[in-house]
């Protein structure tokens, strides 16, 4: 005598670990691959039955059951694929949590970005590269430029890597092309012409109100010091003896105040070679230096470049001054400058000394870059600015 086999509300057979129940909700039991007992629901025992009115769409039984079955077939971890994203991220943050401030910060705002987003809650096994888009989109939307989506998505993408490599999921939705989905408005990085530099310095140099500013302009411009680590620049770093700069950390100021840190990365630590015109500018802010209105900051004390109330200078504070210098300097004079900031001034530095032809190796230890893949793209901005004329000359 055969077993009575189960059946649901419309006669049809339930397989082993189906059943239904009183409410109509049909449910799968199943052991997971860690030998513990678990349960899905769904509406819909087959994918042509209709979801009862007023519950949600969803698959259908036989169709998680499939996806189970091939989960604990390839050695998916089908717990942990039910995590959510904001859940993953903060996983993978977790497998490193000593990191610089500012990192930290970044981490804080990408989480609070997912957290008011419907992705941040979503489980990471139901995203799907149309998913990943659309936030994309909306994160747009939001008004977050491309360049902060795009390094969010780079961390989400290290994120998913780190499930697939967990057996959590198998594909990365956050593996497509950025900028196939929105538009890369970000403006490109325009490096000062050699006119452009003179009549900069001597604007500044010859303006009443801004004239103060001269030497942290002209340093900035001779060196190329990002500038934090301009900011955070002591008298004990100043080496006249041997026309360098040590650059061995940088200065920096959130919510909670000023603070030192580690440079950019590790081959941020080097030591800087001065110009004869950079070390009397450097020696005229010695000569000029007021009293501090904060004496120490994190072990560090007497830095050189302060504000008109005698706290370090930061880069808004120098922002705003180039802001001011830009605008005063275009209204009185026919030929435009544009738009300054202390980075354009980092680049202005770089692209002269690559379009110089210096050794790139060389430029990039002065210029503190961890790869050198990002001193040869200015080779090749620069490569463009000179094409014309190194082609006539090789072929005259």
């Amino acid at each position: 005598m055969s077993a009575l086999k189960r059946r649901d509300n419309k006669n049809r057979v339930l397989q082993r670990g189906e059943s239904q129940r009183q409410d109509g909700r049909y449910c799968y039991k199943y052991v997971n691959a860690l030998g513990k007992t678990e349960y899905v629901y769904a509406w819909k025992l087959l994918p042509t039955d209709r979801t009862p009115k007023g519950k949600r769409e969803d698959l259908s039984l036989r169709e998680k059951e499939r996806n189970i079955q091939k989960d604990l077939y390839d050695g998916i971890d089908t717990k942990g694929s039910k995590m959510t994203l904001c859940q993953l991220y903060a996983k993978k943050n977790a497998q490193r949590p000593n990191v610089k401030k500012n990192t930290l910060n970044g981490r804080k705002y990408l989480m609070q970005a997912l957290e008011d987003d419907l992705l941040g809650s979503m489980s990471i096994d139901r995203i799907k590269p149309s998913d990943a888009k659309e936030w994309a989109i909306r994160m747009k939307e939001k008004g977050f430029s491309f360049k902060t989506i795009s390094n969010y998505k780079r961390s989400l993408k290290a994120s998913f890597y780190m499930a697939i490599q967990d057996d959590c999921v198998r594909k990365n939705p956050f593996g497509f092309n950025l900028s196939d989905v929105i538009e890369d408005d970000s403006k490109p990085k325009i490096a000062l012409n050699e006119e452009q530099e003179k009549e900069l310095l001597h604007f500044i140099e010859h303006d009443n109100v801004y004239q103060k500013y001269y030497d942290d302009v002209l340093i900035l411009l001779k060196t190329g010091l990002r500038i934090s680590e301009f900011c955070g620049l002591t008298k004990k770093d100043i080496d006249f003896e041997h026309h360098t700069i040590s650059i061995s950390h940088q200065l920096l100021k959130d919510k909670d105040g000023y603070y030192i840190d580690e440079p950019k990365t590790k081959s941020g630590i080097r030591k800087v070679p001065m110009s004869d015109e950079t070390e009397q500018a450097i020696k005229r802010v010695l000569k000029r230096k007021q009293k501090p209105k904060i004496k120490e900051i994190d072990g560090y004390r007497d830095f050189l470049f302060l504000s008109v109330n005698s706290y370090p200078m930061q880069e808004s504070n120098y922002r705003y001054t180039l802001k001011g210098i830009v605008k005063k300097f275009n209204k009185n004079h026919e030929e435009q400058l544009p738009n300054i900031t202390p980075h354009i001034l980092r680049h202005t530095f770089c692209t002269k000394l690559a379009q110089m032809n210096m050794n790139p190796k060389n430029l990039q230890y002065i210029m503190g870059h961890s790869s050198i893949t990002i001193t040869l793209d200015l080779y090749a901005h620069a490569s463009e600015v000179g094409a014309n004329k190194e082609m006539r000359r090789l072929i005259a």
